[in-house]
């Protein structure tokens, strides 16, 4: 709760700027704190920060610490509720089954932080007082660090503080419905059917107190860091940080994903979907019930965006083939309880398909590293569209927003209420859709980030699990 209210207020008050919201109330920020930008496995991926147990000082050879000049200043007064009221009902009907899904998704997440502080390290000075300074290359930190040629070193030069105690109030309330009738496929005549019904309804309300002087957020400086330990502060904004090599001198780092003849954005995100379309296939070939089952269990984690970023860590830690262990992934018993469903589904889907579990696995973690990246709004809307009916109708859309960007409104099987819902949704893409009479367009707005390709993302991998 804590880390979406920091996530919410970066976004309000520096979206798309360089403040870092805190994701833990354990974490221990101050100034010139070294905190590691670990970059992730999907270049579309925002990096990771973690913040170490050490000041740069701690890194440097030489007894003389550093002593920052700090100029602290009023920020601004900050209280926000943000909140969605989202309720749908979708009916559908196919040859041999219908499906009737209604759900309803009330959220309020109201943040009352006070007027806060900024603290702000003098670079000036610091770049003084570093000139002759050496970094101390056998220090652990380093040598670990080093090891990992996707990881930088970087320095908090501000953060932004509370100067009174303060709140955050979470209220959900969530509920749904759910009935369908299925009949036999085939020639063959079997007299039995299945029929389902069935409602959820859960409710809380937490209230967090947030004690005087915590930081909310703060801002780096990355290092270059040469081989003998000399150091540069990189002050410009696009210039990025890093080790030099040991077989020659530091080389200019490149965005993943961004090639160097510029294409349209249209045109990107389609080559950028088509690299990852195996992935899909890999999902949309297992069998109807284990994609059924898989489906149901991602859509349960999506009403808890907390649980969502447990799993990716989780899974990232099992692509490097490390154990999947609770320690840096964090979750409630709840979430775990889940997330091991999730993993033992997993597990006996690699016994029964030989050979395939590394590409399974990988497919998974697409999906799950998309929804851990989307905006809070974005799931908001997702998780109560989360119906097999619903996905394949969102599915055709993102073929329209990757492809000529028109299509018909019959042919994207739409109800005026889901049409809005969608319409929502894609805006917090940064994709405008628009109906003009019988014809959908939709457009891609030129804005930083890759937030339409991981929408295109989230939609084809859980619409792969939902194929009929």
């Amino acid at each position: 709760m804590f880390a979406l209210a920091t996530k919410t207020f970066v976004e309000e008050v520096d979206n798309g700027g360089l403040l870092i919201p805190v994701s833990s109330l354990n974490d221990d920020i101050s100034l010139l704190t070294v905190v590691v930008k670990r970059k992730r496995f999907w270049f579309w991926q925002k990096p990771r920060y973690l913040p170490a147990d050490f000041i740069l000082s701690d890194l440097l050879t030489g007894d003389t610490p550093l002593m920052p000049a700090v100029v602290e200043k009023d920020f601004l007064k900050y209280s926000g509720t943000f909140g969605d009221s989202l309720q749908g009902t979708v009916d559908a009907s196919f040859a041999k089954s219908s499906v009737n899904v209604e759900g309803k998704d009330t959220s309020k997440l109201q943040s009352s932080f006070g007027s806060l502080k900024k603290e702000e390290v003098d670079v000036q000075k610091l770049l003084q007082d570093c000139r002759d300074r050496v970094l101390d290359m056998t220090h652990c930190l380093i040598q670990q660090t080093k090891e990992q040629h996707k990881q930088v070193f970087g320095i908090v030069k501000e953060r932004i503080v509370t100067t009174q105690a303060c709140s955050v109030i979470e209220e959900v309330q969530q509920g749904g419905q759910c009935g369908g009738s299925l009949g036999p496929c085939g020639p063959k005549n079997h007299k039995f059917s299945l029929k389902e019904n069935g409602s959820l309804n859960t409710d809380s309300n937490i209230t967090m107190e947030i004690p005087t002087n915590t930081v909310l957020a703060y801002g780096l400086l990355e290092l270059e860091v040469r081989q003998d330990g000399r150091f540069e502060l990189c002050l410009m904004s696009g210039t990025k940080g890093g080790f030099e090599k040991v077989d020659g001198p530091a080389t200019k780092k490149e965005l993943l994903g961004v090639s160097g003849a510029r294409t349209s954005v249209k045109r990107e995100l389609q080559q950028q979907l088509e690299q990852l379309k195996e992935h899909f296939q890999v999902l949309s070939a297992l069998p109807a019930s284990t994609r059924a089952s898989l489906l149901q269990q991602i859509s349960e984690l999506l009403q808890d965006p907390a649980a969502i970023r447990t799993l990716q860590i989780v899974l990232d830690r099992m692509r490097q083939d490390e154990e999947p262990g609770w320690s840096d992934a964090g979750g409630t018993g709840c979430q775990q309880q889940k997330i091991q469903e999730i993993l033992h589904l997993l597990e006996l889907l690699g016994e029964a398909e030989r050979g395939r579990t590394e590409s399974l696995l990988l497919a998974l973690h697409l999906i799950i590293s998309a929804l851990d990246e989307m905006t809070e709004g974005c799931v908001a809307v997702l998780r109560t569209c989360s119906s097999p009916p619903v996905l394949q109708s969102l599915e055709l859309l993102v073929r329209c927003v990757s492809g000529d960007g028109e299509m018909t409104w019959s042919g994207a099987d739409l109800t005026e209420e889901l049409y809005e819902m969608t319409r929502r949704l894609f805006a917090n893409s940064h994709v405008c859709l628009r109906r003009d009479g019988d014809v959908l367009r939709t457009e891609i707005r030129h804005q930083p980030g890759n937030l339409p390709l991981v929408l295109c993302i989230a939609i084809r991998g859980l619409a792969s699990l939902a194929h009929t």
